[in-house]
């Protein structure tokens, strides 16, 4: 005769094991999240958002230098990176063009300055007194870091009243502005210096102008 403490021995060791599934995580769900977490959000500014953001620029302490650096940022869609490496060298005045040196394996390209561009371009060149290569130094002039140009833009949304703008609103931003202008994903993914125009096509998805007329207006 089997003693009760063995019985029970047995049965523990016949019962199935059940594992914890409280904090299991549910990958297809999360790689969905992930892969399309920039359409959950707006992550750009529109033309008028720009424009304020352009105005309360020009009226900070380093107006001509702030203003000038974000509609480069904006009109070319830089990156941080990018806008603090840009040389003196790079800027053609003569014709009116900027050579667009891409990092991340991106596609360097020369790109046109619009008119408004070039004169702010010039109004800033003219009060260098320094003979350093880059195109925007610190008011010591000592050139740009990373930490500076978010502080830059962090502040003058701020008096702009634009919330979450951090410098790649910028970049965000030129996209959505030429997907709205109905140019094609091919020019859009050159323009920004995309290899994999994956990260192009998100702009042209997600562009307004898409849906324009279909409610007949």
């Amino acid at each position: 005769m089997k003693s009760d403490l063995t019985r029970i021995k047995e049965n523990q060791h016949a019962m199935p094991r059940h594992r914890p599934v409280a904090n299991r995580r549910n990958v297809k769900s999360d790689a969905v999240l992930a892969a399309d977490g920039h359409e959950r959000r707006k992550d750009f500014l529109g033309e008028a958002e720009i424009a304020s953001l352009l105005e309360a620029a020009r009226k900070s302490r380093h107006g001509v230098r702030d203003h000038l650096l974000m509609l480069m940022m904006y009109r070319h869609g830089l990156r941080v990176s990018e806008a603090i490496a840009l040389r003196q060298e790079h800027v053609n005045l003569k014709e009116a063009r900027i050579w667009i040196p891409r990092l991340k394996n991106g596609l360097s390209v020369e790109q046109p300055i619009a008119g408004d561009e070039l004169r702010a371009v010039k109004r800033w060149l003219a009060t260098r007194r320094d003979h350093l290569p880059w195109l925007f130094v610190s008011e010591r002039n000592q050139p740009f870091t990373r930490q500076a140009v978010n502080y830059i833009i962090a502040t003058t949304a701020t008096r702009a009243c634009l919330p979450n703008v951090h410098p790649h609103t910028l970049r965000h931003s030129c996209g959505f502005s030429l997907a709205n202008r109905g140019y094609d994903l091919r020019l859009i993914q050159d323009y920004l210096g995309h290899r994999d125009p994956k990260h192009t096509a998100h702009y042209t998805r997600v562009a307004a102008r898409r849906f324009d007329g279909l409610w007949g207006n």
